[in-house]
């Protein structure tokens, strides 16, 4: 491969599911635009990292989504949500609704990376308290969570900040939570440092609104 071009990094995965999966042929399709020196990083999102040249991205990312494979932008955005790990069985444990708050959140550009989780019950194996923003189903509604951060001496579990939540009324306050941290934010606050500095009384009027 021509090493001058320009490459850029996108996040790569097999979509939302319980567990991170990769099928053969996905696999296959990753590695026709890799070296034999190229290493792929598996991040704790559930997501690869590759390297892909710039002036090909629109037909490398169509090729890997033609095998189901969901490419996703690399810095400051919401990446995609982060789920358990195993589970009983997907209806059961809400993923639709995991699924459907992805296509909702994943990728829009925010002050600083931005990490939301979900869990299916209150065995949290998806971590949803010690990350931005946290989804745990519990019995047909879901509760939502902010402000966790996993690293650091200041680490710490995130807070409840709404409970027995429908879906839609889900969906609306992670959409609403994202708008205010995009419109509030000072320039590359975490949103750690943003949930502490403004406090969920400011986040809850907003969500009120």
């Amino acid at each position: 491969m021509d090493t001058q071009r320009k490459k850029i990094k996108i996040a790569v995965n097999g979509g939302i599911h319980f567990g991170a999966k990769l099928t053969a042929k996905q696999l296959l399709v990753i590695a026709k635009y890799m070296d034999d020196q190229d290493e792929l990083e598996l991040t704790t999102f559930q997501q690869l990292y590759i390297d892909i040249f710039d002036d090909k991205k629109d037909e490398i990312i169509s090729e890997f989504e033609q095998v189901g494979l969901r490419c996703y932008p690399v810095g400051k955005f919401v990446k995609s949500l982060r789920t358990c790990n195993f589970c009983k069985g997907e209806e059961e444990e809400g993923m639709p609704v995991a699924k459907e708050l992805n296509e909702r959140i994943a990728g829009i550009p925010v002050p600083f990376t931005l990490k939301p989780a979900y869990t299916g019950c209150p065995v949290g194996c998806g971590e949803p308290l010690i990350n931005d923003i946290g989804i745990m189903k519990v019995k047909n509604h879901y509760d939502l969570y902010i402000g966790g951060k996993s690293k650091g001496k200041d680490a710490e579990t995130g807070s409840l900040l709404m409970t027995n939540l429908e879906p839609e009324d889900l969906y609306s306050a992670v959409e609403k939570i994202i708008e205010f941290y995009q419109q509030q934010a000072k320039k590359r606050e975490t949103f750690h440092k943003f949930v502490n500095r403004l406090g969920h009384e400011a986040i809850l009027e907003e969500m009120n609104k």
